[in-house]
């Protein structure tokens, strides 16, 4: 397994390009901004994408699905509880004062406990919400991509519509029980691990006990 990260956009947003090794297909996680900077990760690596991942709908995540899409051809995945947050991305940028294209219908509405598989990769997707209702994480091989769910150190903001603070207190106690050594590749900021953030995250004492 190929892991490519790259950072996008104004809200410094993780990007994962994640590859086989073998036949060079691959999953887009997060294509937030700076669609140019991706496609030419994917054309340089020779990589053929099957699917662009969106671990949940705000607009910083999902700033160049469309770009994307049109090149590659993917279909575009998202949790079934996320389409309202995922439609009203482009109202959302707005607000905030960026300019988002209009995105293109999903193709794949997953659920919790299903798998996403390319050739020898496979994800299983957990339904984390409290950041957003249909947040997602993605877990394969020793690591789990987790969008806006956990940081290194910290948690996801649940103050924005669709937020819960008791949800992500569940979400966070699931996550925490993966094996420590899971390395954790977070929509923004450094990896950590699972371990790591059992014994370090701010939020361990208020969100697990």
């Amino acid at each position: 397994m190929l892991i490519k990260s790259i950072v996008v956009g104004p809200l410094e947003v993780n990007c994962f390009i994640v590859a086989d090794d073998i036949s060079k297909k691959a999953i887009v996680v997060d294509p937030g901004d700076e669609p140019d900077r991706i496609i030419d990760i994917i054309k340089s690596k020779d990589f053929i994408v099957k699917y662009i991942i969106c671990t949940h709908g705000h607009f910083d995540h999902v700033g160049a699905v469309s770009d994307l899409k049109k090149e590659t051809d993917a279909k575009v995945i998202i949790h079934k509880d996320e389409l309202v947050i995922y439609s009203a991305a482009k109202d959302m940028a707005a607000f905030w004062g960026y300019d988002l294209e209009p995105l293109p219908d999903p193709d794949v509405l997953v659920k919790d406990g299903e798998d996403i598989t390319v050739e020898d990769m496979s994800f299983k997707v957990f339904h984390t919400p409290g950041h957003s209702p249909g947040s997602i994480c993605l877990y394969s091989e020793g690591i789990v991509v987790t969008g806006d769910t956990i940081f290194a150190g910290s948690v996801g903001r649940t103050d924005f519509y669709g937020g819960d603070i008791n949800k992500l207190r569940e979400s966070f106690k699931r996550l925490m029980s993966l094996p420590e050594n899971t390395r954790v590749l977070p929509g923004h900021g450094p990896e950590t691990t699972i371990g790591r953030e059992k014994r370090e995250n701010m939020f361990i004492d208020e969100l697990v006990l």
